[in-house]
């Protein structure tokens, strides 16, 4: 699937665009946070050139068409709040995966609702794709709220999907279909 570099997603308070090089220091402050990282499958950053090499492997993966990474930001020059990203892109399916995340000081503001609706709209209407899913640890009813809220729904649990820090958890599997918004 095919990515415009240039890419630019607007919503009443956000911009979406491409993540980019010089987003490495604030990727680095949110994904170095521990409450940030509490419910994702892979520990907190610990050194700043693991943000730089994330950002190198996600416009690889832009280029390739393989996953787009978008930085929340409250306009186009303004700093980075969070990211949405598609993956696992299956095109002869016609679905994909979502992740997201945000910046500790911009929760409880509706942001990710905001950016995640402006996002998902673009997928399924403007890049024809038919279903989206997203796996949570489902303790993180803040992120559970957003998806339910947005129209996915829980469609299943993968019991100690993960073991992260020595730690097992649990992922909640949650779907959207492009139908299902005008039901």
């Amino acid at each position: 699937m095919y990515f415009d570099p240039t890419l630019q997603l607007n919503s009443a308070r956000l911009v979406l665009s491409p993540i980019r090089a010089a987003d490495g220091a604030a990727l680095f402050a949110i994904q170095s946070d521990p409450a940030v990282m509490r419910y994702w499958n892979h520990p907190a950053w610990t050194d700043i050139k693991q943000a730089y090499a994330q950002i190198l492997d996600d416009l690889t993966a832009m280029r390739a068409g393989t996953q787009l990474k978008l930085g929340i930001r409250e306009h186009a020059d303004a700093p980075l709040l969070g990211i949405c990203v598609v993956f696992a892109i299956d095109a002869e399916s016609r679905r994909a995966e979502i992740g997201y995340h945000l910046a500790p000081d911009a929760q409880g503001k509706g942001y990710m609702r905001e950016a995640l609706q402006c996002f998902i709209d673009h997928l399924l209407d403007d890049r024809g794709l038919r279903r989206l899913e997203a796996e949570i640890d489902p303790r993180n009813v803040p992120s559970a709220r957003v998806l339910e809220r947005i129209g996915f729904q829980r469609e299943g649990l993968l019991r100690e999907r993960w073991c992260v820090g020595g730690e097992l958890s649990d992922s909640a599997l949650y779907g959207l279909l492009a139908r299902d918004r005008s039901a």
